[in-house]
């Protein structure tokens, strides 16, 4: 056990006799953050710090997943929620505010002009899949990108224990900035594919109109276009990545940003596709919930009333700009680059013989965490990021970046590492 995260490996052992991973998330679970160099609970979080609950402080990197937004106990979300509150929570009839915040979205998005919520990103992802079949009365899917844990997406990769293969078979896989790939689906499948979804950009920029190729060849296939704004939304842009690249889908699916960590989600699209839900059976007894509309609420009326998105942008790219810098310096383009957009970039870590990159990835999250940084390789960048937070991640970078170089060019790394090197699961973009 060590020294430093002796409270949370303590917690975690007790975790694992009722929590299957120790971990109601995948991507929070032990399975991402190497033993003995890690911390696995974290007690609380304010703007862009969070302590762990052996009391060591780190700049956050992670946000939730890219669920923070504003900072952690942003205090006008936290105002809103507690005045809501006092009122209740949940009612046996719809609240006011289900429609306010829906008229919000409808202001904002350029697809949306009728909203129905969820509570999670998957929710809505296979809401809009539903609907998209309904509408459509076709079967297939073409997928890119990561879009939750439910059957129907889940089924396409290789955690797809448990989902049916009758499900399994009708997910299609294409490549982003491919258009041949997507193509050649609706050749292999004519007149059968209901819908396309994708993350309209995640690690890179859609390239040679790619965006505008995907819905002109959607549509002319008679299909749905959906975009998964799940992370993008209300990050890349208030209306999201559809307003940012200048492409509207029929229907776009939103969560994490939406309401700066409070479990929401959102399918947003045409007023005659959502009608369809009229009939479509997407229905939750905590769909209304009145917390997370308040914060959602909050959330979109700052992002009106500050800039928090060009913060965001601003802040990250001095992160993109720095970090190059830093990799060039060292001469490690070689197995390090950067890519994405600012609110949401990566250090994307390539093989370097002798090592995989899941053994140079342990060794730089070893490195970061000891530093106070929680980071595994992205900046999902929150409005809360101040320059005094780039200094230290700046720091960590200019003492980390050249001991990778060093553990490569010396084959020392296993002398370096102080845990077991983390192994791959799956890919999900």
């Amino acid at each position: 056990m060590s020294e430093r995260y002796r409270n949370s490996e303590t917690l975690l052992e007790r975790a694992l006799k009722t929590v299957p991973l120790g971990s109601q998330t995948f991507s929070k679970s032990k399975t991402q953050y190497p033993h003995g160099v890690s911390p696995y609970f974290i007690q609380r979080g304010r703007g862009s710090h969070v302590w762990d609950v052996d009391g060591n402080e780190y700049v956050d990197f992670i946000n939730g997943l890219c669920a923070v937004t504003l900072g952690y106990n942003d205090p006008d979300v936290t105002e809103a929620v507690k005045a809501q509150l006092e009122d209740g929570v949940i009612f046996s009839l719809p609240h006011p505010i289900e429609m306010q915040v829906a008229e919000k979205i409808c202001e904002l998005v350029p697809c949306a002009e009728k909203v129905r919520f969820g509570k999670n990103g998957s929710d809505a992802t296979a809401g809009a899949i539903r609907l998209a079949r309904a509408h459509t009365g076709r079967d297939h899917v073409a997928v890119c990108g990561y879009h939750g844990w439910q059957d129907w997406y889940i089924g396409s990769t290789l955690r797809n224990h448990g989902v049916p293969q009758a499900t399994r078979d009708l997910t299609h896989t294409f490549m982003y900035n491919d258009i041949a790939s997507l193509d050649s689906l609706f050749k292999q499948w004519p007149d059968q594919i209901a819908a396309v979804i994708l993350e309209p950009m995640n690690v890179v920029e859609p390239q040679d109109g790619f965006l505008e190729n995907v819905k002109a060849l959607t549509h002319k296939h008679g299909a749905v276009l959906i975009f998964d704004e799940t992370i993008t939304g209300f990050r890349y842009a208030n209306g999201g990545a559809q307003e940012y690249f200048g492409v509207t889908p029929d229907l776009a699916t939103f969560g994490k940003g939406l309401a700066n960590g409070y479990p929401v989600s959102a399918v947003a699209g045409r007023a005659d596709l959502m009608q369809l839900m009229e009939e479509v059976f997407f229905s939750f007894t905590f769909g209304g919930e009145t917390l997370s509309l308040a914060a959602a609420l909050a959330t979109m009326q700052k992002l009106q009333r500050e800039p928090v998105v060009a913060t965001m942008r601003r802040q990250g790219e001095k992160i993109i700009q720095r970090l190059n810098a830093v990799i060039s310096e060292q001469g490690a383009e070689q197995f390090l680059s950067v890519s994405g957009h600012p609110a949401w970039s990566f250090l994307l870590i390539k093989d370097a013989e002798p090592y995989t990159s899941w053994q140079l990835k342990t060794l730089f999250m070893q490195e970061m965490l000891e530093r106070g940084i929680l980071a595994f390789g992205s900046h999902n960048m929150s409005y809360s990021h101040r320059d005094d937070d780039l200094d230290q991640l700046f720091a960590a970078y200019d003492a980390v970046i050249p001991l990778l170089v060093a553990a490569v060019k010396e084959r020392s790394l296993p002398k370096m590492l102080r845990c077991q090197a983390l192994e791959p699961l799956f890919k999900v973009r």
